[in-house]
C-alpha cells in the first residue's frame, strides 16, 4: 500500500523538514532535540536515490535543503542533492508541455527555487520566468489553495531579488512580482482578518514580512490576530509548523541570517513586542520577535485602552486584544523580563532603555 502524502510529497510517517525549519525560526530551542531530529532528516535523505520511485518528491527535498542552511552552524547539502533538485526542476516542467503546469505542482517547484536561492545556488534565468510568468497570468491556482503556492513563489522572487542571483531587469520584475503578491493577500483578506484559510494565513504573513508591507498594511496586524483567536485549529506537528515561524515575525528567508551565537532555552511562548526606546533624541527599536527590526516607531506602534478606576488599561497592541474571558492581559517588562510596577500613564522610559509588552495570562 502507498504512503499518504503530504503536499510537498512526504510520507507522513517520515520526519518533516517543515517541522525543523519551524523549531530552527523559533526564539527557543532544545538544542538536543533538534540535533536528533536533524538525524532522523539525515538518515532519511542519506541513501541514494537509484530510481525515480526511491527519489523524494521536489518540495520535500526543498525543505530538507532550507532545513540544513537553517542549522547552526549552516551544513552544507551533499553536492548529489542540489544537482538533484536543479534536474528535477527541469524534469518537472516537461509535464507543461501537455498540462500547461509542472508535473508535480507550483508549490514544490517554488519550494525547489527557494531552497536553492537560499543556499546561494544560481537557477537557470528560464526556470525563473517559468514561475514568473505563471504568476503574472494567475496559474497558480485558486481559493484558499493558491494562497500557499503564491506565498512560496513570491518568498523564492524575494530571496533570488535580494541575493541578487539575477540580472538587474529581472531583479525589478521579481520585486514587483512579489510586492503584487503581497497586496494582492492583503485585499482577498476577509472581515475575520483570515486570508485563504487560517491554514494558509500564515503562508501569506510570511510575504507581508519577507517584503516589508507588514510595516504599512493593517492586514498584517489583523491577519496576526486572526491566527491568535485560531490557534486550536493547528494540533498537529505539521500545522503547527505552518504557524511557528510568523508567530516570532519570520518568514523562511530568514533561514540564512539567523544569529547562531544567540540561541537560547527559553520556554515561554507568549508573543511579546519591544516599545522603541530613546536614545540621544531619537527613536531606537529592537525587534524583538513579531516585527522586523525597523517596524516599530512611535507612529507605527497603534494601541487601544479602556479607562478605569486605576487608571487607562491597555487593551490593544497592534490589532491583538487583551480578553477578560481569555484571561490574559497586557504585561509591561523592562528587559529583560522585570515587571512594572506602575501603569502606562505613570511610567517613562529612560533614555536607552527598552520596555515589552507581552500578552500575558493571569
Amino acid at each position: 500500500m502507498a504512503k499518504a502524502q503530504g503536499p510537498d510529497g512526504s510520507s507522513l510517517s517520515d520526519p518533516d523538514p517543515a517541522v525543523y525549519l519551524a523549531l530552527r525560526l523559533a526564539p527557543d530551542h532544545d538544542l538536543r532535540l533538534e540535533r536528533r531530529y536533524l538525524e532522523r532528516l539525515q538518515d532519511t535523505f542519506r541513501h541514494p536515490y537509484g530510481s525515480a520511485a526511491e527519489r523524494p518528491q521536489t518540495g520535500r527535498l526543498a525543505l530538507y535543503l532550507l532545513g540544513l542552511r537553517a542549522t547552526c552552524p549552516p551544513k552544507s547539502p551533499h553536492r548529489s542533492l542540489v544537482t538533484w533538485l536543479k534536474y528535477h526542476l527541469e524534469e518537472d516542467w516537461t509535464g507543461s508541455r501537455r498540462h500547461g503546469h509542472p508535473l508535480s505542482s507550483f508549490y514544490q517547484y517554488g519550494l525547489g527555487v527557494l531552497a536553492l536561492c537560499v543556499h546561494h545556488k544560481q537557477v537557470r534565468e528560464e526556470v525563473i520566468r517559468r514561475l514568473l510568468a505563471a504568476q503574472r497570468h494567475g496559474r497558480l491556482g485558486h481559493g484558499s489553495g493558491a494562497v500557499d503556492t503564491e506565498a512560496v513563489v513570491a518568498l523564492a522572487f524575494t530571496c533570488l531579488e535580494r541575493r541578487r542571483l539575477v540580472g538587474t531587469t529581472l531583479a525589478g520584475e521579481l520585486r514587483e512580482a512579489a510586492h503584487g503578491a503581497s497586496r494582492s493577500m492583503a485585499k482577498a483578506q476577509g472581515p475575520d482578518g483570515v486570508i485563504g484559510n487560517i491554514y494558509s494565513t500564515p503562508w501569506a504573513l510570511q510575504v507581508l514580512l519577507a517584503t516589508g508591507v507588514c510595516r504599512t498594511e493593517p492586514a498584517f496586524g489583523q491577519a496576526v490576530a486572526a491566527l491568535l483567536d485560531n490557534l486550536d485549529a493547528f494540533s498537529t506537528a505539521a500545522t503547527m509548523a505552518q504557524a511557528l515561524p510568523v508567530l516570532h515575525g519570520r518568514s523562511y528567508l530568514d533561514i540564512s541570517s539567523l544569529p547562531c551565537l544567540e540561541e537560547r532555552g527559553r520556554s515561554r511562548g507568549q508573543p511579546e513586542w519591544g516599545w522603541p526606546h530613546h536614545r540621544g533624541g531619537g527613536w531606537v527599536s529592537p525587534g524583538l520577535r513579531w516585527l522586523p527590526p525597523d517596524t516599530l516607531t512611535p507612529e507605527d506602534m497603534e494601541f487601544d485602552t479602556q479607562d478605569t478606576a486605576q487608571g487607562p488599561f491597555l487593551t490593544h497592541v497592534l490589532g491583538l486584544e487583551a480578553r477578560q474571558e481569555k484571561r490574559n492581559y497586557w504585561q509591561l517588562l523592562k528587559a529583560p523580563d522585570t515587571p512594572l510596577q506602575m501603569g502606562i500613564a505613570d511610567y517613562r522610559p529612560q533614555d536607552g532603555e527598552t520596555l515589552i509588552l507581552r500578552l500575558s495570562e493571569w
